[in-house]
């Protein structure tokens, strides 16, 4: 199915159906299978979610199975999975991105997981360019991605097209023996912001453009018969070669002082059109429904199905 049909089937579940009672999965429920596997981490008693005005509520949970980043000539592969996973709404203005053909496709606000697990990552070794890794830790760096904000502009019917599906502002933090334990690539207040995209890429040279793959596209109505519909894609990757890398900070027992050793290692800053990010191998599930209520039903109902 195309991503143009499934634009059409989702807007049949859009804004109009009344809001039942509120209520959330309790925390001891198992947790939801089938078409709506990964979702038990969905925040779905948050406030945001709660709010009577949204025209739809949904859970996402994506695994990346492979990939890499890069940082000017420095290239490092995803050695374990990395989990992205929190809820959106459809907030009362009803924002949509608008595509070339003339399509438009809902633009969802995000809530993140509980207990800090909306990013969920391992950390990479990194060899520091020019230096033999012979003690692990030491003579080589542990990076590990961590949130730097909240993602946005979640735009999942972009999958295909030449448009981020979403955008996520992400740190790096190295641990090394004589780094300190607060030793960061970006921050809060300067992001490495990732704006991946299964489509094709535009980021200035010396880059060239890059191409992911949608993957396989699924629709699944609720088995139980509930109006949230199961939506996602498998086999996917997501690029985006077109994000600038920040000056390193903290880094040193006294905190700053190897910051510039960690820049000139890497080359950092380095602007955009030098780096490159690659999700492969990408499991995504997006469960939606006009009504919370719904949705709660129809993921406790596939934990006992």
């Amino acid at each position: 199915m195309t991503a143009s049909r499934l634009k059409s089937v989702l807007a049949t579940i859009t804004a109009g159906a009344t809001m039942l009672a509120l209520s959330a999965i309790p925390a001891h429920a198992a947790a939801p299978g089938g078409v709506y596997q990964g979702l038990d981490h969905c925040p779905l008693s948050s406030a945001a979610m709660k709010d009577p005005a949204n025209l739809q509520v949904g859970c996402v949970h994506s695994v990346t199975n492979a990939g890499s980043i890069t940082i000017g000539s420095t290239t490092v592969a995803f050695d374990d999975p990395i989990t992205v996973q929190f809820g959106v709404y459809w907030p009362a203005g009803a924002p949509v991105r608008e595509f070339p053909d003339g399509s438009v496709a809902n633009i969802y606000s995000t809530v993140p997981a509980a207990k800090g697990r909306t990013l969920v990552a391992e950390p990479l070794e990194v060899t520091l360019p020019g230096i033999a890794n012979l003690i692990p830790g030491v003579t080589s760096v542990f990076a590990k991605v961590e949130l730097a904000g909240p993602i946005t502009d979640f735009v999942p019917l972009a999958t295909g097209g030449n448009t981020p599906v979403f955008a996520l502002p992400v740190k790096l933090r190295l641990s090394n023996a004589l780094f300190g334990s607060r030793c960061y690539i970006g921050s809060e207040r300067a992001p490495i912001m990732f704006s991946p995209t299964t489509g094709t890429t535009n980021p200035p040279a010396p880059n060239r453009p890059a191409t992911g793959d949608p993957g396989t596209l699924r629709i699944e109505p609720d088995p139980n018969g509930f109006q949230t519909l199961a939506a996602g894609f498998t086999g996917a990757t997501l690029v985006d070669n077109a994000y600038a890398v920040p000056k390193a900070n903290g880094c040193g027992l006294l905190p700053g002082t190897l910051d510039p050793l960690i820049n000139l290692a890497f080359g950092l800053p380095s602007a955009a059109g030098r780096n490159a990010v690659v999700f492969s191998r990408n499991d995504t599930t997006f469960a939606v429904s006009p009504d919370l209520d719904d949705l709660n039903q129809a993921l406790a109902a596939s934990a006992t199905s």
